[in-house]
């Protein structure tokens, strides 16, 4: 329930408290008083749209704080949950309106957008009005309303249960399908290649491996070339090494006849040995050179095998668009698509069995729960039957216009709901709110919410002025009716009737006064709560007009008597 309302700023309000109560509460005064400033206030932190023309005058910004009582199970604490606001204890809901037209809005005290308090508003507020075109005139909140009367909840969740398995196995099976399909039309190309990438058997890595191996075989390709002009000049024709020992050896013959030193040795044998060294050292070189040479020779035939194999991976990786590394893994998708298809006829055949028995299932479910919903429909139109001739439409019709559309199924069903209303026999019926005139609406409204009680409601309802334009008896009626709603949930109802207002549980009177010390055109809106005498004063205003007279204060004693 609303608990408590605070104003600052707004419009003819400077400084404003409100407590409410359960039960019905009513709000009276004088035409321009400042009701429906209240309930464009509360409007404004319910997430109602902002208007800088709501600041009051000389004020640079206004503000709005709705403060909530309600259960630990209530639907709105999920809402406040699930985008990580403070659930607990009192809920309250705070808007902030700038003169310059901006906005802030809060919940439990954190910045949230004004969708987000929205939501959470019409969670815990409904208001109705002779023009109002929201809540129960909104025909996509009829099934819904339809289904709370009903009690059909547990029977709308199984339906949506059941709904989300029939899409799941639908999907999976399209899903199949469609893979089926797109390999199907590339069969015969993957066939060829896969052929081909048989016949290849890439291995990731081989391509770098073959890359390094004919480069060193290349290399060692032209090394070779300079190893044996490195031979022939050791060991061929022009080799130093014959004129180089004939030499050693015509000088060792010669060294005897060389004279030296007395005690010395010949002058030659330093030459002969020197010559000797350099022919060891010549032999030594051409035997490294050959060890080389033999190191580096190698098959041309192993070269050009490497390079077709290192070619053949390029190329299959240039047909496929993959590095020759990726070949491997391509090979093995190209393998599992075939096998799809050559095993995906039979997996699609269970998936299709699957999708038709879940939404066999479904229709089941969803049939079982429109019959249940042609139930609720009839007992929904007998209750709020029995509330219209009281309310001075006893010529008129509420109907739920209710259609089974399987083609339209849904998580919610197969049924199409909408409220119609035939205000005389021999018209038309029609949606509620194109037929219904003002006046007719609001009992319409009425009659409508004293059947659903507090199913499918919020737990405040409010009230703008449904009496006007009625007296009497009707006045008396839509009084006992808001009385008994006010039984199941918080009612607040903006009156002008003085039969609606002798049934309230609390009575607050709406009043303009001028400000004290301020200029003298200058006035504020104020509440004040009335007891037993006052409120039998201000009910004698409403049945009298500007001169109360004691025949009015008597009429009002008996209707508050009396209710």
């Amino acid at each position: 329930m609303l608990a408590a309302l605070s104003i600052r700023d707004i419009v003819l309000i400077e400084r404003l408290e409100i407590d409410f109560v359960r039960g019905l509460t009513v709000l009276t005064g004088e035409t321009g008083a400042g009701k429906s400033i209240l309930l464009d206030s509360l409007s404004l932190a319910l997430g109602g749209r902002g208007d800088a023309g709501l600041v009051r005058a000389g004020a640079t910004q206004g503000q709005v704080t709705a403060v909530f009582d309600v259960a630990a199970d209530h639907p709105v604490r999920r809402v406040l949950v699930d985008n990580e606001i403070d659930a607990q204890g009192e809920v309250i809901l705070r808007r902030i309106q700038s003169a310059d037209g901006r906005t802030r809005a809060f919940a439990n005290d954190q910045a949230v957008s004004a969708t987000l308090l929205r939501e959470i508003g019409a969670q815990l507020v409904e208001i109705h009005g002779q023009h109002d075109d929201r809540a129960l005139v909104d025909e996509h909140e009829h099934r819904r309303l339809l289904d709370a009367f009903g009690g059909l909840e547990g029977e709308v969740a199984a339906v949506g249960a059941a709904w989300t398995r029939w899409r799941k196995a639908a999907r999976e099976r399209d899903q199949m399908r469609a893979r089926i399909d797109a390999t199907r039309r590339e069969a015969d190309y993957l066939r060829a290649a896969l052929e081909e990438l048989d016949a290849l058997k890439p291995v990731p890595g081989e391509e770098a491996e073959l890359a390094a191996a004919r480069h060193a075989m290349m290399q060692a390709e032209k090394i070779a070339a300079d190893l044996k002009e490195a031979v022939d000049t050791l060991d061929g024709p022009g080799s130093p090494v014959p004129a180089v020992a004939g030499l050693m050896r015509r000088l060792e013959r010669k060294a005897g006849g060389v004279p030296g030193r007395p005690g010395a040795p010949s002058l030659l044998d330093g030459v002969v040995k020197a010559l000797g060294q350099a022919l060891d050292l010549l032999e030594e070189a051409r035997g490294g050179l050959d060890e080389a040479l033999r190191a580096a020779d190698f098959d041309p035939r192993v070269l050009e095998k490497t390079e077709e194999r290192l070619f053949a991976l390029r190329a299959a990786a240039r047909k496929h668009d993959v590095t020759p590394d990726a070949l491997a893994a391509l090979r093995r998708t190209m393998a599992a698509n075939l096998a799809d298809l050559d095993q995906g006829e039979e997996r699609l055949g269970r998936l299709e069995e699957e999708a038709a028995a879940a939404e066999t299932a479904y229709m089941a479910a969803a049939g079982t729960l429109s019959a249940a919903r042609v139930t609720a429909a009839k007992a929904l139109e007998a209750a709020v039957a029995g509330e219209l001739p009281s309310l001075k439409l006893e010529r008129a019709r509420f109907l739920v216009d209710l259609a089974a559309e399987p083609s339209a199924a849904a998580a919610s069903g197969i049924d199409r709901a909408e409220f119609h209303v035939q205000t005389n026999p021999g018209t038309r019926a029609g949606p509620i709110l194109k037929v219904a005139s003002g006046g007719e609406l609001s009992r319409f409204l009425l009659a409508l919410k004293v059947s659903l009680a507090d199913r499918g409601s919020a737990p405040t309802l409010i009230f703008d002025e449904i009496d006007t334009g009625v007296g009497g008896a009707v006045a008396e009626a839509i009084g006992v009716r808001l009385a008994r709603l006010a039984e199941r949930v918080q009612v607040i109802s903006v009156t002008h009737a003085p039969q609606v207002a002798a049934r309230a549980d609390s009575h607050l009177l709406i009043a303009k006064e001028p400000v004290p010390g301020g200029a003298e055109d200058r006035v504020a809106t104020r509440v004040v709560p009335l007891e037993a005498k006052a409120r039998r004063e201000e009910i004698a205003r409403m049945l009298a007009g500007s001169v109360v007279t004691d025949e009015a204060r008597a009429a009002a004693a008996r209707l508050m008597a009396g209710a």
